[in-house]
């Protein structure tokens, strides 16, 4: 985190259009592997040499280019200009703390969406900017490192399983976007899981690590929440977008997708609610719980109150305190003494103060 915020301080100040990677710089190599495909032929290769991506642009076939790894601009930058990306385009790529958004360059489309995935080890969500860019004939999808959501897709196209081989690029990028997506409601379903069991922690014996279980459930949807609500009007503008790049036979899905996208907000702003309540439901049980050893407390203290009294008064010993020289008065006194004690507890059980 700290390596970022240096990167981020390295970018005040500059020209617009400078090429900064704001992420953490990695020792592998960037990744560019390519799928070629149509209705009846499909490749997969792994791209060496840059320059064979020049003949991309004018080839029949849709491409889908898929770079891992950001932290070398002079790679992002030659990418660039072979498929005439504008330069801010490649500063907001290097940048990997974009908030998702779309932006019409007339000979592509640009489009900035968040990856969520769940790690169930530690029960973290770690999120991961890509960025797509959309052409007549291709897609090309940047990511920050190796490791992603589409292996069902590339299955897809391998098998030519499903539409996706008849269709154009835009219906590849709409296929990547929702694949995305879908993945929210798994993590969605993992957090449902995870509050389940807070609830059974509350209504059993809530403690510290409760609340900190609480805490970052609510993290978690927050982090949720702001890639989810600017995907909403991501898709919304792709759908009334005025482009030739998306198809009329591809609208209908993004609606479809929208829908999606709606539904993620929804649940999300319901697990919410229900975490903000369980904050309310912690603190309610703590001072519930204060307030039973306090009753406790009370209870006993106010059964020693008469007992105490006793012994105080056979404490004073004057010499003419008619019980003093009495010989069955000690056994006497504490006979007396839990005869009291026994009557104020049943008192007590009978009003069911405990």
């Amino acid at each position: 985190m700290k390596k970022n915020k240096k990167k981020r301080l390295k970018k005040i100040g500059t020209p617009p259009g400078t090429l900064i990677y704001t992420g953490l710089i990695e020792d592998e190599e960037i990744g560019i592997d390519l799928i070629e495909y149509n209705d009846n032929n499909f490749s997969e290769t792994k791209i060496k040499d840059i320059k064979k991506l020049a003949a991309i642009r004018e080839s029949p076939n849709v491409s889908w280019i898929n770079v891992t790894g950001l932290h070398k601009t002079e790679i992002i930058e030659a990418i660039g200009k072979i498929f005439g990306l504008h330069q801010l385009v490649l500063e907001d790529i290097l940048n990997i703390n974009q908030r998702p958004k779309l932006e019409d360059y007339d000979n592509y489309l640009f489009i900035v969406v968040k990856m969520l995935t769940y790690n169930e080890t530690d029960s973290q969500i770690y999120s991961e900017q890509v960025t797509f860019i959309l052409g007549k004939n291709f897609v090309i999808t940047f990511q920050e490192k190796a490791g992603d959501v589409f292996e069902i897709i590339r299955q897809r196209l391998r098998t030519a399983k499903g539409r996706i081989r008849k269709m154009n690029a835009d219906y590849l990028a709409y296929a990547l976007i929702d694949t995305i997506v879908d993945h929210y409601f798994i993590i969605l379903e993992k957090i449902g899981e995870n509050i389940e069991n807070i609830e059974d922690e509350l209504i059993s014996d809530p403690d510290k690590d409760t609340l900190l279980k609480i805490h970052k459930l609510k993290s978690q949807l927050i982090s949720l929440r702001k890639s989810v609500w600017p995907l909403r009007e991501v898709i919304s503008r792709a759908e009334r977008l005025e482009s030739s790049l998306f198809r009329e036979s591809t609208a209908v899905f993004l609606r479809d997708l929208y829908d999606h996208t709606i539904q993620v907000i929804d649940n999300v702003e319901t697990y919410r609610d229900i975490v903000s309540g369980m904050l309310d439901i912690y603190l309610s049980s703590v001072s519930n719980k204060m307030n039973e050893v306090m009753k406790v407390l009370t209870i006993i203290a106010t059964i020693f109150i008469p007992l105490t009294f006793i012994v105080g008064v056979y404490g004073m010993n004057f010499d003419f305190m008619p019980e003093l020289r009495w010989h069955w008065g000690y056994p006497a006194v504490m006979l007396l003494m839990l005869v009291l004690g026994v009557l104020m507890i049943l008192y007590f059980k009978k009003k069911k103060w405990f």
